[in-house]
């Protein structure tokens, strides 16, 4: 059946039927006559044709590092808040972390009928630039600052330099850190960076053998803190490049009976579940996760829509704010 056939039957004319579907104006009889017909016949527009119409499918995709963390969840579910009351479809790209299926699937959404891509991103390759700079369809990054696209991220230098700030406050003097891959700008570097430049600034323990690299399980987290313990038994505190690291590392320090916070303080970053029920409860920082995602959408829309900035800023780039958590592990309350 067409919409030529549903007007027919409804006595109005082809158009009457076209803005009836697209939430045009109609008159009340119109409107009523024509939903009559539409469900006597269970009628229902191709979404191809409507895509050819407009120009538009109303589907958004978003490409993710691995779909089981707590943080990425928020991400999706702020995007989702924003898309979803804009009659958007969202379709997830699960990448395990891999660079290459990140560049697979921007290009899939670039050659598919999307309006627009959400790449949350962890490393950041030449290729993955080229290729959001060559985009057909708009792009948002988010968890990383880029100057090929717009983007939504966190201010991870300082949020490690703060904690570092915190333990200098509680005068400890043998600081530790567990880094993640320096490939993740974001999370490796940024944050390693402001550690580094913190410990150096405050006078503490100046020494690289006192940063371990791990990756972002707890696992990783565990062998870590014990590579860091064989290396100087004496550290009298830890940062951990995430929440979920800083769990595997107390798990270490119990087993060597490290006593966390009466031997040696604890913290981690991204305020994670986790944090707020391990034993003692951790010190971390608070990211804005879910408004990331969905000031990430609504930024999306926007360039869907047309708007731009202004000549001289190609792109918008939005820095979102951290707050300090400070619990039990570092002698918090």
């Amino acid at each position: 059946m067409t919409i030529s056939e549903i007007a027919k039957l409804a006595g109005v004319s082809s158009a009457a039927v076209s803005r009836y579907f697209n939430d045009g104006y109609l008159s009340p009889e119109k409107r009523e006559v024509i939903e009559r017909v539409v469900k006597e016949t269970g009628y229902r527009p191709s979404p191809q044709a409507a895509t050819l119409r407009t120009r538009k499918s109303n589907l958004i995709g978003v490409v993710l590092p691995r779909i089981e963390s707590h943080s990425i969840a928020c991400v999706v579910a702020g995007i989702s808040s924003v898309m979803n009351r804009k009659k958007y479809k969202i379709v997830l790209a699960s990448t395990e972390n891999n660079p290459e299926e990140e560049l697979r699937y921007l290009k899939v959404f670039d050659e598919k009928q999307v309006d627009g891509v959400i790449f949350v991103a962890t490393v950041m390759t030449e290729k993955h630039r080229k290729m959001i700079k060559k985009s057909s369809v708009p792009i948002v990054v988010v968890g990383q600052q880029v100057d090929e696209a717009d983007c939504i991220y966190h201010d991870d230098y300082h949020a490690t330099y703060e904690l570092v700030e915190l333990l200098h406050e509680k005068k400890c003097q043998r600081l530790a850190y567990i880094a993640a891959i320096k490939e993740d700008r974001a999370v490796g570097y940024d944050r390693t960076q402001g550690y580094r430049d913190a410990v150096k600034a405050f006078g503490m323990t100046d020494d690289d053998s006192h940063i371990v690299v791990a990756d972002f399980s707890m696992e990783s987290g565990y062998e870590a803190m014990g590579q860091l313990l064989e290396i100087d038994p004496a550290i009298d505190a830890v940062i951990a490049a995430t929440d979920t690291i800083a769990v595997g590392a107390l798990c270490r320090l119990r087993e060597h009976g490290r006593r966390v916070p009466e031997d040696i303080l604890l913290a981690g970053i991204g305020n994670s579940p986790m944090s707020q029920v391990t034993t003692p409860m951790l010190t971390t920082m608070n990211y804005a996760y879910e408004d990331s995602g969905s000031q990430a959408a609504k930024l999306l829309l926007k360039r869907i829509s047309g708007e731009k900035n202004d000549p001289e800023d190609e792109y918008q780039s939005i820095c979102l704010p951290h707050q300090l958590i400070e619990r039990e592990s570092t002698g918090g309350v």
